[in-house]
C-alpha cells in the first residue's frame, strides 16, 4: 500500500460531478484541482449499507473541507453510470457537492495497494494528499467499518499547522514546541 511520503498515483477517471442531464459526468485527473489538498476516500461498492452513511457525511461536511482549502473526491470500483443510478435513488446522495470518482479499471486502487485481496473491491480508505501531490495521511478500514470524517478534518487540520500537533490535537489548541 501506497503511504505517507509517497506521490499520489497519477489517474484519469470518469467521475459523477452532477444529476443535471447533459452534465452528469466529468474527466478527473490528479491535476485537476492545482494548488488544493485533496481528501480522497474509498468505499467497496455503490447500493450498500455502510457506504451511503460515510458518503452522505463527507457530502455533509464538504463546507469544512472547503474552508480548508481541500477538494473532496469520492471512489469506488462502480461504474459512472451506477454512480448515477445511485445518486438518483438514494436521498442521501442525490445533492453530493463532490465528485464521485469510477475506478471501473481499478488502476488507482491498484496503484494504491487498496484492493480487498478476496473481494476484488477497494478497502475503506482514505488519503490527504497535499497540494504537490504527496500522501501526507493514510487511513484504511476493514469493509465492515466506516471511517470517522470528523478525524479526517482534524488530521487535515493539523498537518495544515506544519508544525507538531500532540495526541487529541484540535484546531485552536496550541501546537508544541521544541525546547
Amino acid at each position: 500500500m501506497l503511504t505517507v511520503g509517497d506521490a499520489f498515483p497519477s489517474f484519469r477517471l470518469q467521475s459523477v460531478v452532477s444529476r443535471q442531464r447533459g452534465q452528469e459526468f466529468q474527466e478527473i485527473t490528479e491535476t485537476s484541482y492545482p494548488g488544493k489538498w485533496k481528501v480522497v476516500f474509498f468505499w467497496p461498492m455503490d447500493f450498500t449499507f455502510i457506504c451511503p452513511t460515510e458518503i452522505a457525511e463527507f457530502g455533509r461536511r464538504e463546507a469544512d473541507f472547503r474552508d480548508r482549502d481541500a477538494q473532496v473526491l469520492g471512489a469506488s470500483t462502480d461504474t459512472h453510470f451506477v454512480h448515477l443510478a445511485w445518486r438518483n435513488g438514494h436521498e442521501d446522495l442525490r445533492d453530493l457537492p463532490f465528485p464521485m470518482l469510477a475506478d471501473t479499471r481499478r488502476e488507482l486502487s491498484q496503484a494504491l495497494g487498496i484492493l480487498h485481496k478476496q473481494d476484488g473491491v477497494a478497502l475503506r480508505a482514505t488519503f490527504i494528499v497535499d497540494p504537490e501531490g504527496v500522501i501526507r495521511w493514510a487511513s484504511v478500514n476493514d469493509l465492515s467499518v466506516g471511517r470517522n470524517v470528523d478525524e479526517v478534518v482534524r488530521v487535515l487540520d493539523a498537518l495544515q499547522t506544519d508544525e507538531l500537533c500532540p495526541c487529541n490535537w484540535k484546531k485552536g489548541e496550541p501546537t508544541l514546541e521544541v525546547a
